[in-house]
């Protein structure tokens, strides 16, 4: 698996440790910024992640910033894109299951306690498809607006 990850500076050490989880995996990632705790604007992270994952070079991406919420809406803006802000297992399987989310985006506010299992989920949880297709298709037809 292809991942692609990407923080703000508020999200910048816990990177670094979704970073080890990953590399303990054994999937591959590209780290796209930032790469210092030296303030950044989350947009622009947001775009290069979001922009690699709908362009098909990464399977998912992983975003961080100080909630979750701002790389969330930010890389939504994408098309082909969509991006769950999850804090527990329940939100990252939802995501996949029924969202047939691509990016995973956390918040560095709320600690890593949970992030293993976060990522796990996230990960490992495959698209249910059926009814949540149709509304995957939906989705993509509000992009074409």
């Amino acid at each position: 698996m292809r991942i692609a990850i990407g923080s703000d500076h508020r999200g910048f050490e816990l990177k670094q440790y979704v970073i080890s989880l990953i590399e303990e995996t054994g999937h591959s990632y590209r780290d796209l910024g930032c790469y210092s705790r030296d303030s950044v604007d989350y947009p622009d992270i947001a775009r290069e992640v979001a922009g690699a994952v709908a362009g098909g070079d990464f399977d998912f991406g992983i975003l961080l910033c100080g909630t979750g919420i701002g790389m969330s809406v930010a890389a939504n803006k994408v098309d082909g894109i969509r991006a769950a802000h999850c804090y527990n297992a329940f939100t990252a399987r939802r995501a996949r299951q029924h969202n047939n989310a691509n990016i995973l985006c956390l918040g560095a506010e709320e600690g890593k306690a949970l992030i293993p299992v976060i990522l796990d989920t996230f990960l490992t949880t495959g698209f249910e498809g059926g009814r949540h297709q149709q509304r995957i298709d939906k989705i993509k037809a509000l992009e074409e607006e």
